[in-house]
């Protein structure tokens, strides 16, 4: 599929949230994470249509405009090709703004909404599993919160036998070491 800008949905809205963008591939009792980038939990307008939905971006582009909860930014994005392997809605972004940096508390409690760290702090402090309700009460909007798509390989014979996986792989990062 040749993707333009003209298949780009134009969006814009005020951001609930920056978390890492990890994705887990799991065959038996080996795992491997890949750090892909950062997702915004975005509340606003995309295409005609008013609602939240989620931006995948790279690592580049967050450490460029350092975003966190409360920006207001717009750009231009396109569905993913495949809903099980992303956490996001939206990807391959460009035309990204920010249009206002807003308010900014610095309260040293959860759930913490700061710009979040680089990918590579994630990857020294680990991560453990959290429970599913706690993530969706708690943690939906914390740096250190993370929804991971997981990529289960089924059988070593037929690599291309795979299950996936989203509700069971929620993840708290661990703030300290």
């Amino acid at each position: 599929m040749n993707e333009t800008n003209r298949d780009k949905m134009p969006w814009r809205g005020r951001i609930l949230s920056v978390q890492p963008r990890i994705r887990l591939m799991r065959s038996f009792d080996e795992r491997s994470h890949t750090y892909l980038g950062y997702t915004l939990q975005v509340e606003g307008i995309i295409g005609d249509e008013k609602k939240v939905f989620i931006i995948a971006l790279g690592k580049g582009v967050h450490s460029k405009h350092q975003f966190r909860t409360g920006n207001t930014v717009s750009g231009m994005s396109l569905p993913v090709s495949d809903p099980r392997t992303e956490t996001a809605e939206y990807y391959k972004t460009s035309k990204l703004k920010i249009i206002d940096r807003g308010y900014y508390s610095q309260n040293d409690a959860p759930p913490y909404h700061m710009v979040p760290p680089s990918l590579e702090v994630y990857r020294e402090r680990g991560h453990r599993r959290l429970d599913s309700r706690t993530y969706g009460s708690k943690c939906k909007t914390c740096i250190w919160g993370c929804l991971m798509p997981v990529e289960i390989i089924v059988d070593h014979w037929n690599p291309s036998n795979k299950n996936y996986s989203m509700d069971l792989r929620l993840r708290k990062l661990k703030r300290s070491m």
